[in-house]
C-alpha cells in the first residue's frame, strides 16, 4: 500500500486524534506507524540520527504497511556547542569509558544530522507531513515543502516560538509542555525548558497564533487527552504511551525501566546530550547531570559509545531512558488497541459514550470529540 501523499485537510479531521510521537534513536519504526494509522491516528517516523538513505528506507517500508497519510520528524541542526567544555566533560566521563570498556571519540563531528539531503529527498519524493523539532526550516525550506503538498508542523515550547512558527509558514503547531518525555524541543540549545504546564501553554500560544494546535506532553491515559482537547487541542501526541507497544523498538530494559519502581521518577537532564531532555533518574544521570555542558550534538555523539554499551548489557543505570512523567501508565499491546483504548477513555469526559471507539481501519476522516476545538484549515489543498 503506498500511502496518497496529501493530508486531510484539517487535523481534527483525524477519525481519533491522537499522534504517535516521533522517537529518534530506534523506538518509532514503520510498523508503530502503520499500527497508529490503523486505528485512525496519525503515524510519525523519527529522521533524527538517522541518514537521508535510511530515512527514505522507512519511508519506502511505511508506504507498504499503510495508505493512510503519515509524518516524517527532522530535528533543525545547530552548532556542536562548547567544544573546549565538551573536551573536560569527556576526561570526567573516562571512568564510565573503562568500565564498559570502550574508546570514547576524541573529536565530535560539526554534525547537521544529513538536514540537506533529507530535505532534498522529502522534496523529491513528498509524504504527507513534515514536523520540525529543535528549531524550523528556513522559509525557503518551507515554502517548497508546501509546494510539494506536505503539510508543516513546528514543535514549540513557548509562544514566542510559536510566533516564529507561524511567520515561517508552519500549518500547525505541536505545543509541548512541561511534562514531555525525551527532548524539550527549545529552539536553542542554550535555553532552560519552560515549567508552565501543557493546559496554560495551550492557552498562552492560542493567544499569539490562531494555527490549529497539537497537545504533547505527559498525556498517559483517556482522561489526559480529554483535558488537553478541551483546552483547545485539535489532537494529542504521545510518545511513552507507545513504548511498550509490541511494534515499538525500545530496548527490552527501556520497556521493563518504564514500570520498574527502584527508578525515583523523571528528570530533565543534559547528561546524554548536551540537550534538555526528560527520563528516569538513573545512575548516570545522577553522576553527571551537573558536569554536562549545553552542546548538541557534541555531547550525543561523545556519550553514544557508553550508552550504546550499558544497552548491550541491559545495564538500566547507564542508559538513556526517555520517558515522561506519566510513564507508569504505559501499557503493552498491539499499538492500535492502546490507540482505540485511549480514545474510548477518552469519551466519558468529552460527552460521547464510554464505550466509543473509532478509527476501525475503514478509512473515516470524520471529526472525533476533537473536532469542535479547531480553528479552522490547517492547509486548503
Amino acid at each position: 500500500m503506498r500511502s496518497s501523499g496529501r493530508m486531510p485537510a484539517r487535523l481534527d479531521r483525524l477519525a481519533v486524534p491522537v499522534v504517535a510521537a516521533p522517537m529518534a534513536g530506534g523506538a518509532s519504526t514503520p510498523a508503530l506507524v502503520a499500527a497508529v494509522n490503523a486505528a485512525g491516528g496519525l503515524g510519525f517516523l523519527a529522521a533524527g540520527y538517522l541518514g537521508a538513505a535510511a530515512v527514505t528506507e522507512q519511508v519506502a517500508r511505511t508506504r507498504e504497511l499503510t495508505d493512510r497519510p503519515f509524518g516524517v520528524n527532522l530535528f533543525v541542526p545547530a552548532g556542536p556547542g562548547d567544544l573546549a567544555a565538551v573536551d573536560a566533560y569527556r576526561d570526567r566521563l573516562q571512568p564510565e569509558a573503562e568500565r564498559y570498556d570502550v574508546r570514547l571519540p576524541a573529536t565530535v563531528p560539526d554534525d547537521r544530522d544529513d538536514w540537506d539531503a533529507k530535505i532534498e529527498a522529502l522534496l523529491a519524493d513528498p509524504v504527507p507531513v513534515v514536523s520540525y523539532t529543535f528549531g524550523l526550516p528556513s522559509p525557503e525550506e518551507a515554502r517548497a515543502l508546501r509546494a510539494a503538498g506536505t503539510l508543516q508542523i513546528g514543535t514549540v515550547t513557548t509562544a514566542a516560538e510559536a510566533g516564529r512558527a507561524a511567520a515561517t509558514g508552519m500549518d500547525a503547531l505541536c505545543v509541548q509542555g512541561p511534562a514531555a518525555g525525551g527532548h524539550r524541543g527549545t529552539f536553542a540549545v542554550t535555553d532552560r525548558p519552560g515549567r508552565v504546564p501543557l493546559a496554560q501553554l495551550l492557552s498562552e500560544v492560542r493567544a499569539v497564533t490562531g494555527l490549529p494546535l497539537i497537545a504533547a506532553g505527559g498525556l498517559g491515559d483517556g482522561p489526559a487527552v480529554a483535558a488537553a482537547l478541551r483546552a483547545g487541542a485539535v489532537a494529542v501526541q504521545l510518545g511513552t504511551a507507545y513504548l511498550r507497544a509490541d511494534e515499538s523498538g525500545a530496548s527490552a530494559a527501556h520497556r521493563a525501566a518504564l514500570v520498574d519502581g527502584r527508578f525515583a521518577g523523571t528528570v530533565v537532564t543534559r547528561a546524554f546530550t548536551g540537550r534538555p531532555a526528560r527520563g528516569l533518574r538513573n545512575a548516570f544521570v545522577d553522576r553527571y547531570e551537573r558536569h554536562a555542558p549545553a552542546a548538541y550534538p557534541a555531547v550525543h555523539h561523545l556519550t553514544r559509545p557508553l550508552r550504546a554499551a550499558a544497552a548491550a548489557r541491559g545495564d538500566a543505570e547507564g542508559m538513556h531512558l526517555w520517558a515522561g512523567t506519566a510513564h507508569r501508565l504505559a501499557r503493552t499491546g498491539p499499538a492500535a488497541e492502546i490507540t482505540r483504548e485511549l480514545w474510548r477513555e477518552a469519551q466519558p469526559a468529552l460527552g460521547g459514550p464510554a464505550g466509543a471507539a473509532t478509527g476501525s481501519g475503514s478509512g473515516s476522516e470524520e471529526p472525533g470529540g476533537a473536532g469542535s476545538a479547531s480553528e479552522g484549515p490547517v492547509a486548503e489543498r
